[in-house]
């Protein structure tokens, strides 16, 4: 097989730049190791900065989004047997996010892109990437059969994921990361969110965070220890805690229903600096993974693909090669302005092991200020809805 642009994993990532590429005359085959129907079952990110929901609007895919998503214009903060909330819309000028499932955008982006004809080949297996350095990279895979194929193509987009196959096949990678001493327990509910908006608690037990993914369904999530055996947490204490960590104020509770899904998240910071190698670039988790405090994950994927896309349009409709060169330094300003607010979120709200109480006070602190304070309140806001993004 022969194409322009080879794109490996049918996440959020890889899927907008073969929509993005599709829209400039660009083609691309996308490359999945799993089925249609896990990926558009998975359910993960759920958030939206102000700009990703208006680039989706813009390349026309926002019809079913902007009917279904739920649009966000504040959060609140939960601590010390109160809550605050932060005016999103009123700080930034009018901006908002969007909470809207990842399943629900890779559905969208997954019909669009096979009823343009764009081929996806799911359930690829043996995934390797060959001659990345010379003027006709391959992909070598078998197919769904069993049999062995190889795609041809100008450039490979590496859109796998933390855990996919470009990434190690870079050499002298320059990576920097770091491990937090806690995970999130995650819970999917058959429930109506108890909530018009996300609540972030600050509680002395740990962390938690009331989220939606629909009218029906509540994402929720507590703060446990990394290697937390979820054998050890039966439904109805999930909800005890819930309740213990998110009611503070003693005047409201969530509504309970049933656990849909449930399953433990490790919590890291990682970027891989060295984000092109030859004619592989890579996008989205497989160069950087943030802390889920902040709702980055998914944000950084589009941010990253749009560069990519408008890079790979000025190569192929003038031979431009400028804009490829500057790929990583154009995307790191950015993903390193998210880490710093995703480890600033998860740096106030949650309890760290033999935490002092002078540590905890000073988080009080934080927190009140920046609820409490136009000043700090901005600052998170600003960062929340999306940083302004350069052309």
């Amino acid at each position: 097989m022969r194409t322009q642009v080879g794109i490996i994993g049918a996440g959020p990532a890889g899927l907008l730049l073969s929509h993005l590429l599709h829209r400039r005359g660009i083609e691309s085959i996308v490359i999945e190791n799993r089925s249609r129907g896990y990926i558009e079952a998975r359910v993960r990110a759920g958030v939206m900065e102000h700009w990703v929901a208006e680039l989706v609007d813009e390349i026309g895919m926002g019809e079913r989004m902007r009917r279904e998503g739920l649009v966000h214009e504040g959060i609140e903060i939960s601590f010390s047997g109160g809550r605050r909330r932060i005016d999103l819309k009123a700080l930034t000028g009018g901006k908002s996010i969007m909470v809207y499932g990842q399943q629900e955008f890779v559905k969208d982006f997954v019909a669009a892109r096979l009823a343009a004809g764009t081929p996806i080949r799911f359930e690829a297996g043996s995934v390797s990437v060959h001659d990345l350095g010379g003027g006709s990279p391959a992909i070598r895979f078998t197919d769904s059969d069993g049999a062995l194929r190889q795609i041809e193509c100008d450039f490979i987009a590496g859109c796998d994921g933390f855990h996919g196959i470009c990434r190690p096949a870079i050499p002298d990678l320059a990576i920097f990361e770091r491990s937090y001493p806690f995970a999130w327990l995650g819970i999917l509910a058959e429930a109506a969110p108890s909530s018009d908006e996300l609540i972030y608690s600050s509680h002395d037990n740990g962390f938690a965070l009331h989220s939606m993914r629909s009218p029906e369904l509540t994402r929720l999530y507590l703060q446990v220890a990394p290697d937390e055996d979820i054998a050890e947490w039966p439904d109805d204490r999930i909800w005890e805690e819930l309740q213990t960590r998110l009611t503070q104020d003693g005047g409201w509770r969530l509504n309970e229903g049933k656990v849909l899904q449930k399953g433990i998240t490790p919590m890291r910071s990682f970027v891989c600096e060295t984000m092109r190698h030859g004619r592989l670039f890579l996008a989205g988790d497989a160069a950087h993974i943030v802390p889920p405090t902040g709702a980055k994950g998914m944000n950084l994927a589009a941010a990253d693909v749009l560069v990519l896309s408008r890079a790979l349009v000025a190569y192929y409709e003038s031979g431009e090669t400028a804009l490829l060169d500057a790929y990583p330094a154009a995307c790191l300003g950015r993903i390193w302005k998210a880490q710093r607010f995703s480890w600033w979120m998860t740096s106030m709200l949650h309890v760290f092991p033999d935490q002092d109480e002078f540590l905890r006070r000073i988080q009080r602190a934080e927190i009140d200020f920046v609820t409490g304070h136009e000043a700090g309140a901005r600052a998170l806001a600003e960062n929340y809805v999306g940083l302004p993004f350069d052309a």
